[in-house]
């Protein structure tokens, strides 16, 4: 087949080979498909979040996998491990102050740890590839009153690999008073349908 040069395409050639770039450009911005946490970060402006992919997931707990025994920092410097929480229901919540889902979603888990304040239960923030000085105004515009550890190098989001898509920024974690992960929520999460998850996660018999 014969290649036109350049100055002899059509005009109506160059305008959809344009178009065809600008589309994949716009994919290319939108899409959260592939790489590591650490891709999603400030400078993305909270476009490389799960968009439009939200799941809900309860595993019974005989196909629960253990959660990894982290241990990390805080923002406000408090040493955290997750393994000295057994006996508890955690939830851990993997966010960015440069999320918009994270923000969306932060006076649900807010209330969430209210509501669930004289329960065994212990909420705890992961804030991923963040700066310090960002989350911790966020946590204060959003009145958050549990920790979160700081996890500027994705170090404890990625430890749950197993447990997570590569990029589920926001996601949640309910994990069982043995120490298993019993519930997962990819994307903004609910109230009610966060508060359902933990409630029968805490009635469960140990």
């Amino acid at each position: 087949m014969t290649r036109l040069p350049n100055f002899a395409r059509p005009a109506w050639a160059s305008t959809v080979a344009t178009a065809a770039l600008f589309g994949a450009a716009m994919l290319a911005v939108t899409s959260c498909s592939g790489g590591p946490i650490a891709a999603n970060d400030p400078l993305s402006s909270g476009n490389s979040f799960v968009s439009g992919s939200y799941s809900s997931q309860y595993f019974a707990p005989g196909s629960r996998l253990a959660a990894p025994a982290v241990s990390a920092t805080t923002l406000t410097g408090q040493r955290f491990s997750l393994a000295a929480e057994r006996g508890n229901v955690v939830v851990i919540n993997f966010w960015g102050s440069w999320c918009a889902p994270c923000i969306a979603e932060a006076p649900r888990l807010a209330a969430l740890a209210t509501h669930f304040s004289h329960d065994p239960v212990r909420f705890v923030g992961d804030d991923v590839h963040d700066y310090a000085t960002s989350a911790e105004a966020f946590e204060r515009n959003h009145r958050v009153g549990y920790p979160s550890l700081n996890d500027p190098g994705s170090q404890v989001a990625l430890a749950f690999h197993s447990s997570l898509p590569p990029t589920a920024i926001p996601s949640t974690l309910v994990i069982d008073r043995a120490g298993k992960i019993a519930a997962r929520v990819i994307g903004e999460v609910s109230y009610n349908g966060l508060r359902a998850l933990i409630a029968k996660v805490l009635a469960e018999r140990t």
